[in-house]
């Protein structure tokens, strides 16, 4: 695999477990008022800018889950697939 590649795979990771934190701290109410929670809260809205309005549910938890739940599966499958583009060469 190239370099490039794994940088890219890393990134996607990377992107993806900031949103899964994110979904678990808004499922479990975590304080916004935090620091730290506050910076993962807008770390998953610049990543997930655009998929997070994209399915208007009315339970506030299972929105954020499905919307930044997208995002993070886009991200991994962009990931997996540049991998798998960068082994074929």
């Amino acid at each position: 695999m190239s370099g490039i590649a794994r940088i890219v795979r890393l990134l996607a990771h990377v992107a993806a477990a900031i949103l899964v934190i994110w979904i678990l701290l808004f499922l479990f109410d975590a304080d916004r008022a935090n620091d730290v929670v506050h910076w993962f809260q807008r770390a998953a809205d610049w990543l997930a800018t655009w998929s997070r309005n994209l399915f208007s549910i009315d339970n506030a938890k299972l929105r954020t889950t499905v919307n930044y739940g997208i995002a993070a599966v886009v991200y991994l499958f962009v990931g997996s697939l540049v991998t798998r583009v960068s082994r074929r060469d």
